[in-house]
């Protein structure tokens, strides 16, 4: 059995409601009657039938402010959530805004994007960037962190929201333990892994500490904290936007991309592209009365 969630940014209405069930009645699919999570915000409409051939039909609905997320029903309410940092749970990329303190951003931005989207190996990317900003001051990073970085909106009432439900939460960067760490404490993360920059003399001296936090350590991580915590992989979730995050994406009972870039967009069990980071809490099932607001 599974459940077909739509979720709007604005208004969700009876009409595109019966047209997500009829286009699945007409595809060969047993739907049942629907049901609001929210009443216009988000609803469900249980069905039997292909979750492939569902997913691809829903795709077809173009309405632009709905996000749809098809899943099995079965352990849909997630124990574990792991979830990237930059541009999913803080609206920046922050080696981006540290390479504007350093006149960098243009240069920098683009190496970033073409990491994003799959096209550079991450690690030489990433190695490539951070050795632009050789000589930065120490104190730029707290300065960077300060001014330009912001909570996605709805990041901590999704994470306090599944923890007062009894998940377990990390969040897991390729990015730098000086915003990473502030972040996890901010949002109520309760473990953190991200890279540390090398500091020597109070300057980045243009290198990152080993071991590199990669697309390989977020699966890895996902994988062990999972076992850890003697969950199956079915219940878990993962949230990113990158290339980078594939894996761990792929990997998780429910893998979402978060306004994605296009790789990891296809990767991606369900993408969320209109609405806030509280759809992931209508996608397993949560009514608004019982969110832990943030």
């Amino acid at each position: 059995m599974f459940v077909a969630t739509l979720i709007a940014a604005g208004k969700l209405t009876d009409e595109v409601v019966r047209e997500g069930i009829d286009r699945l009645a007409a595809t060969g699919h047993d739907v049942g009657a629907p049901h609001w999570i929210d009443e216009h915000d988000a609803a469900d409409i249980v069905f039997h039938g292909s979750l492939v051939s569902a997913r691809k039909e829903l795709a077809l609905m173009d309405h632009g402010s709905l996000d749809i997320v098809v899943q099995p029903l079965g352990d849909r309410t997630k124990k574990l959530i792991i979830a990237d940092m930059d541009s999913t749970m803080i609206t920046v990329e922050c080696i981006d805004e540290l390479a504007d303190y350093a006149g960098l951003k243009p240069q920098i931005a683009a190496i970033t994007e073409r990491a994003m989207r799959g096209e550079l190996d991450f690690r030489a990317a990433l190695e490539e960037r951070v050795g632009l900003l050789a000589g930065m001051p120490e104190t730029t990073l707290v300065d960077c962190r300060m001014e330009r970085v912001r909570l996605t909106r709805g990041a901590r009432t999704l994470v306090q929201t599944m923890k007062a439900h009894g998940a377990h939460s990390i969040l897991i960067s390729g990015g730098f333990t000086a915003f990473a760490g502030p972040v996890g404490e901010a949002i109520g993360f309760d473990k953190v892994v991200a890279n540390e920059l090398e500091i020597a003399g109070g300057k980045l001296t243009g290198k990152v500490r080993e071991p590199i936090v990669d697309s390989k350590t977020k699966l890895e991580t996902l994988k062990a904290e999972a076992a850890k915590h003697g969950l199956p992989l079915a219940e878990t979730l993962a949230v990113g936007d990158g290339a980078n995050d594939i894996p761990m994406i792929t990997a998780a009972g429910l893998g979402i991309g978060y306004y994605p870039h296009p790789a990891a967009g296809e990767a991606a069990a369900a993408v969320i592209r209109h609405h806030d980071l509280t759809a992931l809490l209508w996608a397993q099932g949560y009514p608004r009365r019982s969110w832990v607001l943030g």
